[in-house]
């Protein structure tokens, strides 16, 4: 069997037991959250086991009559306040409320949910238009608010997912886990769409030919790896970023150490590779410049230079690519190639020591500049031999086959005895092993149920529950075809190969119970339960604790569920938590494109994009960690800094690339919580990186007051630079002013724009300025008055007065935590449960563990609703 053949085969297996596994399941992909007639029609339901906590609002109903009477009072506030937009006729966003009897609110709970956003942030009425007084406004709030959820306490309605197939991030922790192998996903499989600002969300998470062959071939290079392959070289390349400095030390490399390049990489076996560094700077010369090439913290060779910035061994002709080949043993290992810090006193023979290591952005022949890194190269392994051992092989051979007593003794002792000679021939001593374990009957049974104990222990974590008979008899068969004809060794790499690609391990599918009828909400099992926490806290499989209790029927309980949500925020796998939820609410995973024009922002440089970025990591990180308020999230006082980002802030006596934690001084109070974030400010520039008041305003509606603005109208042109009838430049606030002349626009606008002016005295890379322009140019003014009417000026106003809504605040985290939580956008029958938990929390002081441990009680995260059959001749 070619390697060819065996990867179509397998290819065309896993994509049958897909469309099989499907077809079982296909009745979960019906529905998003779970059909039904629009608002909550009067009727009986199911609800839910006593046995599963559900968040639900225990305010008891009012009489009818006083029920009638309020309602009529709060109908007359909305004839007198909001029916001439919102009425059958101008029908303003789509929206009338003319007519709307106010004692049957839950019949429209789906019309009346959006009126409650939009009241919860402040935002309607518009600006400029008469507002009912506050107290008026809260009571109507709180009356539509009470009459929902009364009505929802008494029914469950936990919607359902379709099937849900592991993302990129979900994968590479899945087989880090699984197999205690780091990857870079990224050259393995395509990116993910998103959808409800999340990677993970289920309805966008197709399964394609394309995409399951990707799959595929990613499975068979990391059971390639796992096992330990040796039989022919691949070749990795890691590129610096084009605007790092290289004059600083990076994190990871030895104390002493300046620029250069770090990557993780996982050696599959053990055996020679060859590095390729390519250098820039050639003709600049630094005495006593040395590169250092760094495997796990050790020098595993040095190349000092020499005149004209050549490393010994390097010529102008080699393009500036030093080599080396030398031994590696096999397994995940941090390689950096850098330059050791001999010297840091200034060169006379360099005009400028720019930060940059090239000068794409502002070239000038003549001058020269420090040695720097371009790639770090990896190929191999060559004259290699299968590891005995190593991270990846001792998580995958919790068994080793034993040789038969009489003749395998022998046997063995020979082919030890030819691994312990000479690494020459441990290619021999393999192929004398294999041929003694192929001569018996005795050693292929002892194979066997190795090899079965094995994968049976792989499939249980893998597949996130016992495997069956089923799933053993499928693996021992790839086994037995891979072994054929070759090692023990190979045999398991094969059917790893068939389990990483396999629909058990690639896709989350939850059975639905025989005897559940179409609508009928039911609880999820235990072990799929296991799934979506861990999944939720760690973006990856269940752990052995995790799946036992759950095999036990126990997780469900609360006293335990408890527990494990505590242990599994505690676990440092939790980091996910960071990586994913926050970067993904945050934006940072926009930072990579954001590259500024040198010219007018020369300071920027990759060193301050990682900085920023990792800033807010560890800010958020902090909040977990710490268990605090997340309302700190807004005016939290301190911050994360290293001597790059120090610098930038103006924060002093912050030196080494070691991140710490400050506290920010009364002076630099605009930094505090997100708003104050380089991070913030720099993803919401313009596309020719400048600061954008839209932008931010869209930034604040959207992920503090959870009501983003409706999309922009199609081709409206970029703000240009505008002069004015004197000839002087109009500021941006002018140019706003006059881009909301514009009827269609204005009303957005005069909501959005308010917010983002309050923040330009932060510009667009997040340093402060008071002018625009530069230190000739005009004034910032930040004085604005919001939609609300409040007036403020500057950064710290605006965050005062959005501490208004920080109910609405707590309330937007708790959905954007189920979002990611549940894989599915949330809808108005979920409101009622966010409102619950928003009431629960507040008793806890707003943590960030009691949000977490209130979606995992939550009826949606526990519970799923039968599809509804289509109707007959629905397509």
């Amino acid at each position: 069997m070619t390697p060819r053949s065996g990867r179509i085969r397998l290819m065309g297996c896993a994509l049958g037991v897909l469309v099989a596994s499907i077809g079982v399941v296909d009745s979960l992909s019906a529905i998003a959250p779970a059909q039904q007639p629009r608002g909550m029609p009067p009727g009986p339901r199911p609800v839910a086991p006593a046995s599963v906590p559900v968040a639900t609002h225990k305010a008891a109903p009012s009489p009818a009559s006083t029920a009638g009477a309020s309602a009529q009072q709060h109908r007359a506030l909305l004839d007198r306040y909001c029916v001439a937009c919102h009425n059958d006729r101008l029908k303003t966003a789509n929206l009338s409320l003319q007519g709307l009897d106010l004692t049957q609110v839950p019949e429209r709970a789906d019309l009346w949910e959006k009126v409650i956003r939009k009241m919860r942030a402040g935002v309607m009425p518009p600006p400029d238009l008469p507002r009912p007084p506050l107290a008026q406004y809260d009571e109507l709030r709180d009356f539509l608010e009470d009459e929902i959820d009364r009505v929802a306490a008494t029914r469950t309605v936990p919607g359902s997912v379709v099937l849900h197939r592991l993302n990129r991030t979900e994968y590479a922790n899945a087989v880090r886990d699984l197999l205690d192998l780091q990857i870079d996903v990224t050259t393995l499989l395509p990116p993910d769409d998103s959808a409800n600002g999340f990677d993970n969300i289920a309805g966008s998470l197709t399964i394609s030919p394309p995409l399951l062959e990707s799959y595929t071939t990613a499975a068979a290079r990391v059971a390639r790896t796992a096992v330990g392959y040796w039989k022919s070289p691949t070749e990795a390349t890691y590129l610096a970023a084009s605007d790092a400095s290289q004059n600083l030390p990076l994190e990871g490399m030895p104390f002493g150490t300046r620029g250069g390049i770090v990557a993780r990489h996982s050696f599959s076996a053990d055996g020679e590779y060859k590095f390729s560094i390519q250098n820039f700077g050639i003709g600049s010369f630094i005495p006593g410049e040395q590169l250092a090439l760094i495997i796990d913290g050790e020098r595993a060779y040095v190349w000092p230079y020499r005149g004209v910035g050549l490393a010994v061994g390097m010529t102008a002709e080699t393009d500036g690519t030093l080599e080396v080949t030398i031994p590696v043993r096999a397994g995940s290992r941090l390689v950096g190639a850098t330059f050791i810090a001999t010297n840091y006193r200034p060169s006379l023979d360099i005009i400028r020591h720019y930060d940059r290591k090239s000068l794409e952005n502002n070239t000038i022949p003549q001058l020269q500049n420090y040695p720097a890194i371009g790639y770090l190269r990896i190929q191999g392994p060559f004259n290699a031999q299968r590891p005995e051992d190593s991270a990846s092989r001792r998580k995958v051979f919790t068994c080793h086959p034993r040789l038969p007593a009489q003749e395998g003794h022998a046997a063995s002792a020979k082919a030890l005895a030819a691994f312990a000679r000479a690494p020459a021939s441990r290619d021999e001593a393999a192929r004398s092993r294999a041929s003694s374990r192929r001569s018996s009957p005795g050693i292929e049974a002892s194979e066997g149920g190795c090899a079965k104990q094995i994968l049976t222990t792989l499939a249980r974590r893998a597949y996130r529950r016992p495997a069956s008979a089923k799933d053993l008899a499928t693996l021992m068969t790839f086994f037995e075809e891979g072994r054929r004809g070759a090692t023990f060794d190979d045999g398991v790499e094969f059917a790893l190969r068939f389990l990483l690609a396999s629909p058990q391990f690639l896709v989350r599918a939850e059975r639905e119970p025989a005897t559940a009828r179409p609508g009928q909400p039911y609880r999820i099992s235990d072990l799929e339960l296991a799934s979506r926490l861990s999944f939720f806290l760690w973006s990856s499989i269940p752990d052995d604790e995790l799946i036992g209790v759950a095999t036990q029927g126990r997780l469900s309980q609360p006293k335990v569920l408890k527990e494990q949500v505590r242990r599994m925020l505690a676990d440092p796998r939790s980091d996910s938590l960071v990586a994913s939820f926050a970067q993904q609410l945050l934006y940072l995973r926009n930072l990579p494109a954001t590259s500024p024009d040198g010219i007018f922002y020369p300071n920027w440089d990759d060193e301050l994009r990682q900085s920023l970025k990792r800033e807010s990591e560890l800010f958020f990180a902090s909040i977990v960690r710490e268990d605090r308020n997340i309302l700190d999230l807004l005016t939290a006082d301190y911050t994360f800094v290293n001597e790059r980002l120090a610098r930038h802030y103006g924060i002093p006596n912050v030196y080494g690339s070691r991140f710490r934690r400050v506290t920010l001084p009364t002076e630099m109070d605009y930094r505090r919580g997100l708003l104050g974030k380089g991070s913030f400010l720099a993803v919401t520039r313009t596309q020719n990186f400048r600061s954008s008041p839209v932008k931010r305003g869209v930034w604040v509606l959207e992920n503090i007051l959870g009501t983003p603005p409706p999309e922009p109208l199609p081709n409206v042109p970029a703000l240009e630079e505008t002069k004015s009838d004197d000839g002087r430049t109009l500021t941006l606030r002018e140019q706003m002013t006059q881009h909301r002349a514009n009827p269609t626009c204005a009303g957005c606008h005069k909501i959005m724009d308010p917010i983002g002016f309050a923040l330009e005295n932060l510009d667009a890379d997040g340093s402060w300025r008071t002018r625009q322009g530069g230190d000739g140019g005009t004034t910032i003014d930040t004085r604005v008055k919001l939609y609300d009417g409040q007036e403020v000026d500057g950064p710290v106003g605006l965050r005062t007065a959005l501490l208004r809504y920080s109910p609405q605040f707590v309330r937007m985290m708790i959905e954007k935590m189920m979002t990611y939580a549940l894989g599915r956008g949330l809808e108005y029958t979920d409101m009622p449960t966010v409102r619950a938990i928003a009431r629960d929390i507040a008793k806890d002081d707003n943590r960030f563990s009691a949000i977490v441990l209130n979606v995992v009680r939550s009826a949606q995260f526990q519970m799923r609703v039968k599809a509804r059959e289509a109707a007959p001749g629905t397509p």
